[in-house]
């Protein structure tokens, strides 16, 4: 697969081509692409994904504080890179592209620049300024250039139609199971080791503690039974998520830490990758050091049945 930028795009003969941001290539984002790829293999086509970086959030304005992410560029490039396209197309996201109109980016962009021979739509796909373009408009500017279009449906999931709002909506609920059956994976966060008050260590679980990546979305508060990547090796874990009530007294210090089974070495300024595999409770404030080592026990016990 080839991983370009629109300026540098090869010269195809009328590829099927689809567009979004493909926050978390989620299930109903898979379901689009094996359409594509499908639909572009049975035409002798090639198949091609354009979407966009930065994210558009991070462009339009508006406060940044609350934006999370459920996979950061690096990861969609990966997952998108799994899904059998043959091209996956990178255009910079900047204030002159948000401005342009549908009909304008479906003619300089998908036709002049792509030279696209057939446009398959997700079943929200909005292009141009404010999103102004849906698909009846999509179609109607696409036919001017005889440009064939086709939307797909949306993939019914727990909570209604699958899509990365639903799925970061309930990963900040603590839904973890309904989050990743969305997905089709199990959610994961990669953060760099850094050094923390090491209370883990007196209490007989000493900790890692994760600063996660800008952006990236840390699911609720809670402990976690968890999959731990570290050097392409994989142990089991427990995650904790929050405040650490019982010896914390600032609320505005969440941390992210993680004890991994059967692992003593260093990691401080290592990247570890943390996949949330089970939620096991929420977070709690206990009355001592004690109450909470023994809990932590009980939180090993069923991290280790739940991941053998």
């Amino acid at each position: 697969m080839i991983i370009t930028d629109g300026n540098s795009f090869p010269s195809l003969t009328g590829p099927f081509i689809t567009v979004g941001v493909f926050d978390g290539v989620h299930l109903g984002h898979r379901a689009l692409l094996d359409q594509l790829v499908l639909k572009a293999s049975q035409a002798g086509r090639m198949s091609v994904v354009i979407t966009f970086d930065p994210h558009p959030k991070l462009v339009l304005g508006g406060s940044k504080n609350n934006l999370a992410f459920l996979s950061t560029p690096e990861e969609k490039k990966e997952l998108l890179g799994k899904s059998g396209i043959d091209h996956l197309v990178i255009i910079p996201f900047t204030r002159e592209l948000a401005s342009m109109e549908g009909r304008q980016f479906i003619s300089e962009i998908l036709v002049d620049r792509m030279g696209a021979g057939f446009l398959l739509v997700g079943y929200d796909n909005h292009f141009g300024k404010g999103r102004d373009t849906g698909f009846e408009s999509i179609s109607r500017h696409a036919a001017r250039y005889g440009l064939e279009t086709e939307q797909v449906k949306g993939l019914s999931g727990p909570d209604g139609v699958i899509s990365s709002t639903t799925i970061r909506n309930a990963l900040l609920d603590g839904r973890l199971d309904v989050a990743n059956s969305c997905l089709g994976y199990s959610y994961s966060l990669t953060g760099t080791v850094v050094p923390g008050n090491r209370l883990g260590n007196s209490l007989g679980f000493p900790t890692a503690n994760l600063k996660p990546p800008l952006y990236k979305l840390v699911p609720a508060d809670g402990v976690y039974a968890v999959e731990v990547n570290i050097d392409e090796k994989t142990y089991g874990g427990m995650l904790s998520i929050g405040m650490n009530p019982t010896v914390n007294n600032d609320r505005n210090k969440k941390t992210v830490e993680v004890h991994i089974f059967d692992f003593g070495g260093d990691l401080y300024g290592q990247a570890v990758t943390v996949v949330f595999r089970y939620r096991l409770r929420d977070e709690r404030k206990f009355d001592n050091l004690e109450q909470l080592a023994a809990q932590m026990r009980l939180d090993k016990i069923e991290s280790l049945r739940l991941l053998t």
